[in-house]
């Protein structure tokens, strides 16, 4: 099966691994939320026959295409992937039903209700966790899968598929790598905010289950005067860690680390982040040069993004990649696997699929694995010193 599947996908290279334009994204993609829906706006759903193609597999497409702000400007951006996505593949033989849902879990479920009574076998979408909860419930009542876009770990169950980019895989790769190069005592500074509690619990386990140990570990709020006080408690237990883990982005990322260098911090401790750090602000900044970060291999968007301006004449957001890659899977699934396409057996296959953003695979827990790179900070620009595996090692 998995043999079969990767042949298969292989000869839609256009799609899953474009030829030469196979690309990449930061990890955490976006500027939108996808762990909470904006405020709720009444779903403008199109009209029964919006549509997408026209081949005989349906496949629901739910967007918040109507919210206000950057989410209705990431939903329309997807859907625009998504149709480039056909496109490149030739016009393979699914039909996308395009659906809104505003942005809420009511509309949500509607659009689920909707898609699958016009007779979609699979749903592509949504966006925020609450509205994926409520796809998953209508979906599971009639076995239909879904590949979602949220964020949030906790939505993901048998069935209901997360292809976004999750922090804990980048836990994983940049503790992995850390260990496989002398590091065992780790310290920690976390925002306290709901990405720092996910990443805490993937930080903790991950440390133990390599071997290591956390010497330390505070979390800062946002507000700048009273993030000195665990910045300090961190840096005096530094003599004793061989890294510092700081996951989170560019607006408080360099002003932890010139804090922690005034502390008396040295380039000693090897300091550690998250894709939050694929970022100009981080790789400018002085005091953070030589950090470690997992993201995935850049590539592959820059690729992408070509291609989309060339035929939107503007900007992708960027999780435009993630819809880009559900629906050239799905595309591929459809071409290769026969009546078998969207089993359970082969969404979960363990030698998993070749995407814009790398590899990736499913889990049968709906969360999924990825294949990242890790990178320094440098001035020019993240430098690969790990590359991101091209597949998954058999009996992973």
């Amino acid at each position: 099966m998995a043999a079969r599947l990767w042949r298969g996908l292989g000869r839609a290279r256009t799609a899953l691994c474009f030829s030469a334009a196979a690309l990449a994204l930061a990890a955490c993609a976006g500027t939108v939320d996808t762990t909470s829906a904006p405020p709720p706006q009444m779903a403008n759903q199109p009209p029964p026959g919006a549509s997408i193609g026209t081949g005989e597999i349906r496949v629901g497409l739910i967007l918040p295409l109507s919210a206000q702000g950057n989410a209705g400007v990431a939903a329309q951006s997807m859907k625009n992937a998504a149709e480039l996505a056909l496109a490149e593949f030739k016009q393979p033989n699914i039909q996308l039903l395009v659906k809104d849902d505003g942005g809420s879990p009511q509309g949500a479920q509607a659009a689920a209700q909707q898609a699958i009574a016009e007779g979609a076998e699979i749903i592509i979408g949504p966006l925020f966790a609450q509205s994926v909860s409520a796809v998953g419930q209508v979906a599971r009542q009639r076995g239909i899968p879904v590949i979602a876009f949220s964020t949030d770990a906790s939505v993901a169950t048998r069935g209901v598929y997360l292809l976004s980019f999750l922090p804990e895989s980048d836990v994983r790769r940049i503790i992995e790598y850390a260990v496989s190069h002398g590091k065992r005592s780790f310290a920690a500074l976390l925002p306290d905010n709901a990405y720092g509690n996910l990443v805490e619990a993937a930080f903790q386990q991950e440390v133990a289950r390599r071997g290591g140990r956390v010497i330390a570990l505070e979390k800062y709020p946002l507000d700048a005067a009273r993030m000195a006080e665990p910045v300090r408690r961190v840096a005096q237990a530094a003599s004793q860690a061989d890294a510092i883990f700081i996951p989170d982005g560019a607006d408080a990322v360099p002003q932890v680390a010139q804090s922690l260098a005034a502390a008396g911090v040295t380039k000693r401790v090897q300091l550690l982040g998250t894709g939050l750090w694929d970022d100009p602000r981080i790789m400018s900044n002085a005091q953070l040069q030589g950090g470690w970060f997992a993201a995935p291999d850049a590539v592959g968007y820059r690729s992408f993004a070509q291609r989309y301006r060339a035929r939107y004449g503007q900007e992708p957001v960027r999780t435009a990649t993630l819809s880009y890659d559900a629906v050239a899977l799905v595309a591929a699934l459809v071409k290769t696997q026969g009546t078998q396409r969207f089993t359970e057996q082969v969404l979960t296959t363990s030698s998993g699929f070749s995407g814009i953003d790398g590899v990736f695979r499913f889990r049968a827990d709906g969360l999924n694995e990825r294949g990242l790179a890790v990178l320094r900070v440098a001035p020019g620009g993240g430098q690969i010193i790990s590359p991101a595996p091209k597949s998954f090692q058999p009996g992973t």
